[in-house]
């Protein structure tokens, strides 16, 4: 049964009224913000935020999409639109550091924004768990996935992109499962073929569609959980398992979901 604990997330407006400053602004993303399945990743990394103490807050309301597919799309002035009313946000609450579950978001923020004045030290949620880990903030249960084989996906904005292949797996190894690599991984990964807007239009033409080939490579490993850390990834590798009817069988959860599940939250 589903954890449905209520947990008062602060936002960045009422801390501001009480002449409070967090230390990390958490961008939960449009995905994360609507999507229903996305939903369940951004509880389950706040879960781990209140779990460890962290210091951070929300925009909540004042929060409005980056601008990152417009961008792939074509449609510059909208990304560019998009992207300075929310640096004006930022610069209102002097935000420093970002943290973010979607490697599209983590992306622009870290590596575009900068181009308009937008300049934070920006961190992916595996790179954040991954420190937590590693400074003795977060210790994870190896009973929960013991025994299971998991596979894990590199999304591409978050590996190939910005070459953050070892902190997911790091995560990973300290679970009591076993590891298995696609035949194509790291910087060979092949795409979800979400990305680049993808996600928004219909499929071209082929023999297959990107996302049923990287499910089969998937399925290749016989896993009991495919992972990843992107929530445009979670939808096609799930919409690869329904078109393999293997949906009943595999799991597909995010890095977040799986600490979430280790921690007992």
């Amino acid at each position: 049964m589903e954890n449905k604990r209520l947990i008062k997330v602060p936002v960045m407006a009422n801390l501001a009224a009480q002449d409070k400053k967090p230390e990390y602004l958490f961008w939960v993303g449009s995905a994360g913000s609507y999507d229903d399945r996305a939903k369940k990743i951004t509880r389950a990394f706040v879960k781990i935020l209140e779990y460890c103490k962290v210091d951070y807050a929300v925009l909540g309301t004042e929060e409005t999409d980056s601008g990152e597919v417009a961008r792939r799309a074509g449609n510059e002035f909208l990304f560019q639109m998009q992207a300075m009313q929310i640096i004006e946000t930022l610069k209102m609450y002097d935000v420093k550091k970002i943290i973010t579950c979607d490697p599209h978001e983590f992306n622009t923020l870290k590596n575009e924004y900068p181009d308009l004045g937008g300049n934070y030290l920006v961190y992916h949620h595996t790179q954040f768990i991954d420190q937590l880990i590693k400074d003795g903030r977060l210790t994870l249960d190896d009973k929960e996935f013991s025994g299971k084989r998991i596979t894990y996906h590199d999304p591409c904005y978050l590996g190939r992109g910005n070459e953050i292949f070892e902190e997911p797996r790091f995560i990973l190894s300290k679970l009591n499962s076993e590891l298995v690599e696609m035949e194509q991984n790291r910087g060979r990964s092949l795409c979800c073929g979400a990305g680049g807007a993808q996600m928004f239009k219909e499929a071209e033409k082929g023999d297959k569609e990107i996302y049923e080939l990287r499910t089969e490579q998937a399925l290749e490993q016989q896993p009991d959980v495919i992972a990843t850390a992107c929530p445009f990834c979670m939808t096609m590798m799930q919409d690869g398992l329904k078109m393999k009817e293997k949906q009943d069988q595999i799991q597909v959860l995010d890095i977040a979901e799986i600490v979430e599940r280790s921690l007992g939250l």
